[in-house]
């Protein structure tokens, strides 16, 4: 089978022919269709990611597609079965093999790119604003990267728990796509002062903050009494120090959101929150922006695009043709 691998950190990834894996106990082979890409998936060719697997790695932590082969002990799944999984690594082939607790089955309506593009993403932004920071209807929500994977998400899901949006993105077309969403406002991050531009605003309630760098310093700064600064990730590449006088005189809370971690410690919220998700996806409330749909022979480039930042929403590898 066709794989996207890396056989050690660091190097650049390509598409290599390897022998089609057998399930263990536990685990379903399924047969591949579509796999969404993050920038965890970036981290984890550097050996930065959170999760470490030993080489070689099949890249890939957002595979939908078909159950082709149930292994030793699982029951409560069937072979054709639609599902989509969220694995530290392994969907961007033919065939993978996952354990069957983070199999999701789909609803009917739900095409395997939607499931592709939906289950990290929203999950993130669902369940760090529902369950880590608490945002309340009539709430300030400022929401940085908003026309990325999972800042539009934010964007959207905010509107529907009722807060005011403020959508932070470069350039037009990206705070189009932000508008789209329902973000209230827009700031331009290449032609704007953002603490400035926030404060004239009356100040953010809640940050969500998947950039960091320079933005999350503003942002910090911009963020009225009380507030709640949600650290998703650092897609500028650098990393915050964060000046705790500032914490303390305004009485903020910095809150740290890893979604993949409450599979361990915590799964009854995730799946309480991807039950709630599927259910506003089933009634037509939310619906996946896939701004690439590219072939797994392509997926070097896709990659390309997360790096440069210049995608909206998710991008998407086909593996194989939905029938």
């Amino acid at each position: 089978m066709k794989a996207f691998q890396i056989t050690r950190f660091g190097e650049t990834p390509a598409l290599r022919d390897v022998p089609s894996p057998e399930p263990g106990p536990g685990e379903v082979r399924i047969r591949i269709a579509a796999c969404g890409l993050n920038f965890a998936d970036l981290l984890m060719i550097e050996g930065r990611y959170q999760e470490r697997p030993e080489p070689p790695v099949t890249l890939g932590m957002e595979p939908a597609g078909w159950i082709d082969k149930l292994g030793p002990g699982v029951g409560g799944l069937t072979p054709g079965q639609r599902v989509v999984v969220h694995a530290p690594s392994g969907g961007l082939a033919e065939y993978g093999c996952f354990p069957a607790d983070r199999c999701l089955p789909l609803p009917d309506e739900m095409s395997f790119e939607d499931a592709a593009a939906f289950q990290v993403a929203y999950g993130t932004s669902h369940l760090a604003l529902t369950h880590r920071a608490g945002l309340k209807r009539g709430e300030t929500l400022l929401v940085l990267g908003a026309a990325g994977g999972v800042g539009l998400t934010a964007v959207e899901i905010g509107k529907r728990l009722g807060a005011r949006v403020i959508a932070v993105a470069r350039g037009a077309d990206k705070l189009s796509v932000a508008c789209d969403a329902g973000a209230d406002h827009l700031i331009d991050s290449e032609s704007e002062d953002l603490r400035d531009a926030v404060r004239t605003l009356g100040g953010a309630d809640v940050v969500y903050d998947p950039v960091g760098g320079t933005q999350f310093d503003s942002a910090l700064r911009a963020t009225r009494p009380e507030g709640r600064i949600l650290v998703i990730g650092f897609a500028s590449g650098t990393v915050p120090q964060i000046p705790a006088n500032l914490l303390l005189v305004k009485n903020l809370s910095v809150l740290g959101f890893y979604w993949g971690g409450y599979l361990r410690f915590a799964p009854q919220a995730l799946t309480q929150s991807l039950r709630q998700l599927l259910d506003w996806y089933r009634e037509g409330g939310i619906r996946p922006h896939v701004s690439n749909l590219m072939p797994l022979e392509r997926t070097q480039e896709a990659l390309e695009l997360l790096r440069s930042r210049k995608s909206t929403g998710k991008v998407v590898i086909q593996v194989a043709p939905a029938e």
